[in-house]
């Protein structure tokens, strides 16, 4: 196992300034970016250990505070434990925040964010990669289509919200993406169910992305976050498999 270097750091923005985690592998090395797009919950402890998982792969890996016009993270206080039945209170007071991430906003954050990762000196040269939980998964999806030349490759796990009736549904924003896509969803997500799912695939296709889109059986929305009660240990090591698969396909040199 690869040692990591973990560091929290400021990352200048048009709008005031974002604390963020970035880890790398300890080796002296510049290697290939990985822009991490956080869950509603935020930086925290669970959060990180995904990020320093990543980066022991052969990555590093920046994970910004999207929520950093509304202070630095933890933004709203959050238990130790997750419990999905208290999610009500506990989403009443972040949905708010995360409704005011529009596209233009997620656009406009997201070239600090690649401009940030690609100068910081353990970031190796070239196009990177971006990954994004829950409502990250969208967030990483806006950030390959806005950035289609500094984007190598995508991916978003239980993500929902991908197809929504608005102009600015995220469905509809894919034909200028160049990168690699895959999606990990869960078929126990009401925010993404099997008919959203079916028409973010057509829109993919129909576009001439390449992806690939899986269901996870029996699992939840929020299923890789181990502080959660809807946490899965296997889909969450399904889910590193295939980011792994996507990250060194399209990030590392062939041998």
């Amino acid at each position: 196992m690869t040692a990591v270097q973990g560091l929290s750091v400021d990352v200048p923005m048009p709008d005031g300034v974002a604390d963020a985690y970035v880890a790398y592998p300890d080796d002296g090395a510049a290697h290939p970016g990985v822009l991490l797009y956080m869950d509603a919950f935020g930086l925290r402890p669970a959060l990180s250990a995904i990020v320093d998982r990543i980066a022991e792969h052969g990555y590093t890996v920046l994970a910004p505070n999207l929520l950093y016009r509304h202070g630095r993270a933890p933004v709203v206080e959050l238990p130790e434990f997750i419990d999905f039945a208290e999610r009500p209170d506990l989403f009443g007071k972040i949905m708010p925040l995360v409704h005011g991430l529009t596209p233009e906003i997620t656009v406009r954050d997201a070239g600090a964010y690649l401009d940030w990762l690609s100068a910081f000196e353990h970031t190796a040269a070239g196009p990177v990669a971006t990954t994004g939980y829950c409502m990250g998964g969208r967030q990483a999806l806006r950030t390959a289509a806005a950035y289609p030349y500094r984007v190598a490759a995508a991916a978003g796990f239980h993500t929902g919200g991908l197809i929504t009736d608005g102009p600015d549904s995220p469905h509809l924003q894919v034909g200028t993406i160049t990168a690699e896509l895959y999606f990990g969803h869960a078929d126990q997500d009401h925010s993404m169910n099997a008919d959203q799912i079916e028409a973010f695939d057509k829109a993919l296709a129909e576009a001439g992305v390449r992806h690939r889109t899986e269901v996870y059986v029996g699992a939840h929305h929020g299923y890789t976050q181990s502080d959660t009660s809807v946490y899965n240990a296997e889909a969450t090591e399904r889910h590193f498999r295939e980011l792994f698969a996507l990250l060194d396909r399209n990030l590392r040199a062939p041998e």
